[in-house]
């Protein structure tokens, strides 16, 4: 009976969905001297010994036993050293895992690996360069429940020390080669870190546009769906190659598994083919992509706890600087929702409707929006001298003043009252405007009906007691450079100011240039 319980262990183990997972844990480096290591990483050098590394290991233990994967992919692992002191750390912890597989990429300094509970049926790198700068992709097959599985492990090279799209193209181009020549019902997933926007067909940085636009995330690897429809209709029509991207089932606000200097992206990746949604073999369990946020991977400011190095020493502090990714699959089939995915599908809207939401569910084109102030990297924009306008907080970069767009809205917020774009992109540059009749005046500013992120122009009046006083009217009078107050009682001739909102109506100025002082 004994020998029956332990035969049916596995199978009552692995009859339910299982955990994919994703873990760039940040420089895993062993204490041995090899020559390839990251000059921070070199024995006996920046604090770095044998105690550190000890240090870095438990910590990456304790993020994979949180995380409790059933299969994860790792990046930036030195080494089959540290790979393997890692699986006997995880062991000691109670987080065994009995199979594993890394890369051997000759002269790299980091290599990509993985962590299985099922049994690995076979292993192979593809080789995209023969460069050692250049990671290879680990390619592996894990039985589990009489299916085969293929999992495609990657680190692309990052947009940092000349990263252009093409060097990424390279590696999606492999893999989908490789792809093409599996057997046509064959299950796979990819997944890593592909140091790539999701949407990186529109977020592309020109500085790194080698290709005419060609990304190899998107365009190579066919990541893009029609916006107008299902996405349970899109997969299992989907030909050979085309592939879902798990992120489009979050909210745009909680898409970001990485943040550098509070820009967040989404380097990190698990891609789906369509026989993920079939009904047969290895299916996907709807809408369980997540990101793995626990409270320690995070400081109190609210940035990514990452590994700390300051001041030319390793600090034996913190994790890493990308979170985990995770989702579920099943043997059961795929169960198709009735509702249209939100972001499939993107509204045509005008800034009136930003206001009559408090967060975005699908994507808003606003076509022929005009640059009516720009200052730094924030904006304003309107479509018409009468309508709206709305503050476009951090996101105007490349922007020009006077110029028109038709733009992708992605995602809004009203901070103190004021109503802020917070996530933009450029789809088009139109004509430039002539924006004297956008801007507000000293007649305007004496009606009842203002309303905020407009922008004034050419008015005078006084500035008393935190006021400016346009006959007879006030307003709270914010200048953003505390040194540019004017003297109490001074006659101000505002050349721009920003109608903007803070708990209330106020003037925002934002800089000296932007005033002249007629008397004092």
């Amino acid at each position: 009976m004994k020998y029956f319980l332990l035969f049916l262990l596995p199978l009552c183990l692995f009859s339910k969905p299982f955990k994919v997972a994703t873990y760039n844990v940040e420089n895993l480096f062993d204490a041995s001297f090899q020559g390839t290591e990251y000059k921070e990483y070199v024995p006996a050098k920046h604090n770095w010994n044998k105690r550190m590394m000890n240090i870095k290991l438990n910590h990456t233990a304790e993020v994979i036993c949180d995380l409790d994967a059933d299969i994860l992919a790792l990046q930036e692992i030195e080494n089959s050293t540290i790979f393997d002191a890692l699986k006997r750390r995880l062991k000691r912890v109670g987080c065994e895992y009995r199979y594993g597989a890394v890369t051997h990429k000759k002269g790299a300094p980091i290599q990509v690996a993985l962590l299985s509970r099922f049994p690995i049926i076979n292993q192979k790198e593809l080789q995209v360069s023969y460069s050692p700068l250049v990671r290879n992709i680990l390619e592996v097959e894990v039985a589990i429940e009489g299916n085969s599985l293929t999992l495609f492990v990657n680190h692309w090279k990052s947009k940092s020390r000349k990263g252009v799209e093409s060097k990424r193209v390279k590696y999606a181009k492999t893999l989908q080669k490789r792809v093409h020549s599996l057997p046509l019902n064959r299950e796979y997933i990819i997944l890593g870190d592909l140091n790539s926007n999701y949407n990186s067909h529109l977020t592309l940085a020109e500085r790194l546009n080698d290709t005419n636009g060609v990304t190899g995330i998107t365009d190579i690897l066919q990541t893009t769906m029609d916006k107008q429809l299902l996405k349970e209709y899109q997969m299992l029509n989907a030909i050979k190659g085309i592939h879902y991207n798990t992120w489009q089932e979050l909210p745009f606000k909680y898409r970001w598994s990485h943040k550098f200097y509070g820009n967040k992206s989404t380097l990190d990746h698990i891609l789906l083919p369509s026989n993920m949604f079939d009904g047969y073999g290895i299916d996907y369990v709807n809408d369980s992509f997540k990101v793995f946020k626990k409270s320690y991977l995070f400081t109190k400011k609210g940035y990514i706890n990452s590994w700390r190095y300051k001041n030319g020493k390793h600090m034996a502090k913190g994790y890493s600087d990308h979170l985990p990714l995770y989702a579920f699959f099943d043997t059961k089939p795929y169960v198709a929702q009735e509702y249209i995915m939100a972001d499939n599908i993107i509204l045509n809207k005008n800034i009136e409707y930003l206001y009559t939401v408090e967060m975005l569910k699908n994507v808003i084109e606003v076509d022929g929006a005009v640059v009516v102030l720009k200052r730094g990297s924030h904006a304003i924009i309107k479509q018409s001298p009468s309508g709206r306008g709305i503050y476009l907080y951090g996101c105007a970069k490349g922007l020009k003043e006077g110029q028109k767009y038709d733009f992708l809205v992605q995602n809004i917020t009203t901070y103190n009252g004021l109503k802020e774009i917070t996530n933009i992109i450029k789809t088009k540059e139109k004509e430039k405007v002539n924006l004297n009749s956008y801007y507000i005046s000293n007649r305007e500013l004496r009606e009842d009906n203002l309303k905020q992120n407009e922008v004034m122009h050419n008015v005078i009046g006084v500035y008393r007691d935190k006021k400016f006083i346009v006959e007879g009217n006030d307003f709270p009078i914010h200048f953003k450079n505390k040194k540019d107050t004017p003297t109490n009682g001074s006659k101000l001739k505002i050349d721009y100011a920003h109608l903007g909102y803070y708990k209330k109506l106020q003037l925002v100025v934002y800089s000296k240039k932007d005033f002249n002082i007629l008397e004092k």
